[in-house]
């Protein structure tokens, strides 16, 4: 460049700032080399713009040294949007984040190498700036931010862990938990606290499906022939509990991002993930659910996993190295059955030892399981209906009392590749039509006892009213299956209250709808369901286990309505009632039983559940009645072995009874609650934190078409159960009419 160049170069950038002065020759020498003469001219008049902008020699020192860098990979158009951006903070108190802003573009356009999503990073930094700068009374901002400057100098390696939308994802965070706390949002937006971390963390991002999603195309189309549709989700804030794949009509769904570990790569991942979606997709079939239990049906999942891998495997044996390398290799000795519920880490080794030649079972029943999987697979054409009956056999030869157990055993039990499997499932309503229904229950002889509970954890966002945002998988709850009791207390119950039963009885046949519908497959019923009986007689003739649901029955149908009863089941209910010698909790069975009784006559489908909690880690959430199962002896067994204890989060159990009422086919779903107070639990301090959250769970359940009501026991509820749900509850003053109260408000309800 002649000394003429540099003079007139000079010239335009009139920079009287000492510093700037002596770095301008070096800073030209190298835009030199990435800018053509134009941008050249344009980046000297840009760094005088910024030397005269006011704002000290820092920034104009920042750009001369970073811009011809930015320049070469983002292009020359980036100097006026750099430009004009440092203009738009200048204009706020935030003039000392331009330095740092200008010196952080470089990590920033060698992660991007777009300019749409350098201007989308732009927009990150003004949100930054708009949201955390003080104002008074709302109008204009007058303070700095306190954490932009160190949200800017942590960027490089936010940029290497996270993609812009988990930057964004973590930046909302930190301003929504420490908006009005500075000095914590400088050690948030710095990496220096643990929640700082955890959420960088969550939003850590591995290998981008979008980055590999072309490759993964050429491998369906080579190996397959086909190409699939792809949903990414996000995995966001479920670091406790990762989004599961799965595939549906819609296509197949799977994260967004795939970290890397220790023994295979991110990419790895996904090819494991699809290849064995693949499998499913052509060698796998659907059954109903209906007759399993959740033992049941998550061992016969396993089976049917492996055997559509296996038959992959045959075709292409190289798929072998890369489940392998994912598949979880468990310890056998690891899982102390005394302590313990070990069914996830018994069916981990099973399935280890079906896909790993090098991996013996120790186990001599489940060696022998192995066996036979291998001889079921190669007499070939296998189906689902081979890995119903070998994974029912699995169960009852392998069943453990301590399967019950709410601890689980997880370690090394997760084959975090496979999907979810609902794709095997299909449920056999009862009002359908059943001339194409293919038994697929197993033999009566090797049914077991029915299932309690399979103790695994589901994790809830709960809602932090003073910093209006969700703690996102704060609570974690156990559901079970209620222990029984003696029927006979239920029945003394109903005899007890027979004068409140005739009654009810003459308002309930005015409510009866008059249009009946059959109801099939029933072990007593009205009638003989002569095509079943048919089928059970030839079954018979021929040696098999003949069916004995051969009788039918009918039911009313006009009334299209489900009803969960969800009870608290806290310490409080074993109060007694004034004077007498009866406890809340034994009037509220009766309660309950009153109206099980009631919504039994109206032919309404209906479930019971009860819970109480012991601190956001222990939510117990009890099934007595499920929507499927009838009024019968093994429901009032669990209802008259109610015990109360602990404490009340009732915002998680809400939710996790709307879980079960959503996915219920009727028009009209209510979920009825009773409880003697409000929410509480022995880790929460401010009374008001839990009564919020079950407000915003009781929206959520509308938002979802639930309705529900509160039936509240404590006569100074006024203030916090209108709160909760508004105008849709009932306080029963006089507890001791409660069974008939319950019932009236029922009735009105659904009347």
């Amino acid at each position: 460049m002649s000394n003429l160049d540099i003079e007139s170069l000079n010239e335009k950038f009139n920079c009287g700032f000492q510093h700037a002065q002596e770095i301008f020759e070096a800073s030209l020498q190298e835009a030199c080399l990435n800018l053509s003469e134009s941008a050249l001219e344009n980046f000297v008049i840009a760094a005088g713009k910024l030397c005269r902008m006011g704002r000290g020699e820092e920034p104009v020192l920042a750009f001369l040294q970073e811009a011809p860098q930015v320049c070469q990979i983002l292009g020359e158009e980036v100097i006026d949007v750099i430009v004009d951006f440092c203009f738009v903070i200048s204009k706020t108190p935030n003039a000392k984040a331009i330095a740092p802003f200008i010196q952080s573009l470089p990590a920033v356009s060698r992660r991007l190498e777009d300019m749409d999503l350098f201007k989308s990073f732009l927009d990150i930094i003004n949100e930054m700036m708009e949201r955390t700068s003080g104002s008074v009374h709302g109008f204009h901002a007058i303070y700095e931010s306190p954490g932009l400057i160190a949200f800017l100098e942590q960027m490089p390696r936010l940029l290497q862990d996270l993609t812009l939308d988990g930057i964004r994802n973590w930046m909302d965070y930190g301003i929504k938990s420490f908006h009005d706390h500075p000095d914590r949002q400088i050690e948030f937006f710095s990496l220096q606290t643990p929640d700082s971390l955890a959420v960088l963390k969550q939003e850590r991002h591995g290998t981008l499906f979008t980055n590999v999603e072309s490759c993964l195309d050429k491998f369906t189309l080579a190996l397959w022939n086909e190409q699939f549709h792809y949903r990414p989700y996000s995995l966001k804030f479920d670091e406790l509990r990762k989004p599961i794949p799965y595939f549906d009509q819609l296509g197949i769904h799977l994260p967004d991002v795939m970290d890397d570990s220790e023994d295979y790569q991110g990419f790895d991942a996904y090819i494991a993930i699809i290849a064995h979606i693949a499998a499913h997709k052509i060698f796998g079939e659907w059954t109903f659910a209906d007759n399993f239990g959740p033992f049941q049906r998550v061992t016969i999942e396993m089976v049917e996993d492996c055997r559509v891998e296996y038959l992959a495997m045959q075709q292409y044996p190289g798929l072998r190295k890369i489940w392998l390398s994912i598949h979880p290799k468990p310890d056998q000795d690891a899982c102390d059955d005394e302590k313990e519920a070990c069914i996830r880490h018994r069916l981990a080794v099973f399935s280890r030892g079906v896909l790993d030649p090098d991996y013996q079972v120790k186990d001599p029943v489940l060696a022998d399981f192995v066996e036979q999987f291998f001889a079921m697979m190669e007499k070939g054409n296998t189906s689902i209906k081979d890995s119903v009956n070998l994974g029912i056999k699995l169960v009852v030869k392998t069943r453990k009392k301590s399967d019950s157990f709410p601890n689980v055993f997880f370690d090394k039990t997760l084959v975090s590749y496979r999907d979810d499997n609902r794709h095997m499932w299909k449920f056999h309503e009862e009002e359908d039509e059943a001339e194409d229904y293919e038994d697929n229950r197993p033999p009566s002889e090797e049914n077991e006892e029915e299932e309690q509970n399979f103790g695994l954890p589901h994790h809830y966002n709960e809602w932090d009213y003073k910093r209006q945002i969700y703690r996102p998988d704060w609570v974690t709850l156990y559901e079970s299956l209620h222990p029984p009791g003696d029927s006979n207390v239920i029945e003394g119950i109903l005899d007890k209250h027979s004068s409140l039963i005739k009654q009810l009885k003459l308002i309930l046949d005015r409510l009866k709808p008059q249009n009946y519908v059959r109801v099939r497959y029933q072990e007593e019923g009205s009638e003989l369901d002569l095509d079943v009986a048919i089928k059970s007689l030839i079954d018979y003739k021929g040696g098999a286990n003949p069916d004995p649901r051969i009788n039918m029955s009918h039911k009313h149908d006009d009334r299209d309505l489900s009803v969960l009863i969800l009870l608290d089941l806290s310490q409080s209910l074993i109060e007694k009632v004034g004077n007498t010698e009866q406890t809340i909790l034994s009037l509220s069975q009766e309660a309950v039983t009153i109206l099980s009784w009631a919504i039994q006559q109206l032919g309404d489908g209906f479930a019971i559940a009860g819970f109480h909690s012991d601190t956001r880690h222990q939510v117990r959430y009890y099934h007595i009645k499920g929507f499927s199962e009838s009024w019968d002896d093994k429901v009032k067994e669990r209802l008259a072995a109610l015990q109360a204890g602990l404490s009340t989060r009732m915002g998680a159990a809400m939710r996790h009874a709307g879980h079960y009422l959503e996915h219920q086919s009727a028009d009209k779903k209510l979920l009825l609650l009773l409880t003697d107070g409000e929410p509480s639990d022995i880790d929460m301090n401010d009374p008001d934190m839990l009564i919020e959250d079950a407000r915003m769970a009781k929206i959520e359940l509308q938002d979802k078409g639930i309705y529900t009501y509160c039936i509240n026991l404590d006569a100074n509820a006024d203030d916090y159960v209108d709160r909760i749900f508004a105008n849709h509850y009932t306080i029963v003053d006089n507890i001791e009419r409660l069974p008939e109260k319950m019932a009236e408000v029922f009735i009105s309800l659904t009347a």
